[in-house]
């Protein structure tokens, strides 16, 4: 239901955008997109959400200022621009959905991001 890409291997400085599609079913049932990600050794870090309808958008104060979120409704898909990446920012990149009150319940699998210094 929830299909993620765009990982890959960067060198640091550099950008990737990662891409998460939905299904219909899952836009439908859902109201909020986040991104996530586990580094090795760390917990899963929240790393931004954007609202389906309205666009209304929040991104971790970790990676605030180099990622964005951003979403193409017609695509039922959702961005995270990745910039000014760092060696901390390796991880794998998870999207996820929820319903606005509830815990995030959809999960796709994760895509590879690693940053060589």
């Amino acid at each position: 239901q929830l299909q993620a890409y765009g990982g890959g291997l960067v060198q640091a400085g550099g950008s990737l955008r990662l891409s998460c599609t939905a299904s219909g079913s899952t836009v439908v049932s859902s109201d909020i997109m986040g991104w996530f990600r586990r580094a090795p050794g760390k917990v899963r870090e929240s790393v931004a959400s954007i609202e389906w309808s309205g666009g209304g958008t929040a991104v971790a104060e970790s990676v605030k200022g180099r990622f964005s979120v951003s979403k193409d409704n017609a695509r039922n898909t959702v961005y995270l621009q990745m910039n000014s990446l760092q060696p901390d920012d390796t991880a794998v990149y998870y999207c996820a959905a929820r319903q606005r009150n509830s815990a995030y319940d959809i999960w796709g699998q994760g895509t590879l991001v690693t940053v060589s210094s």
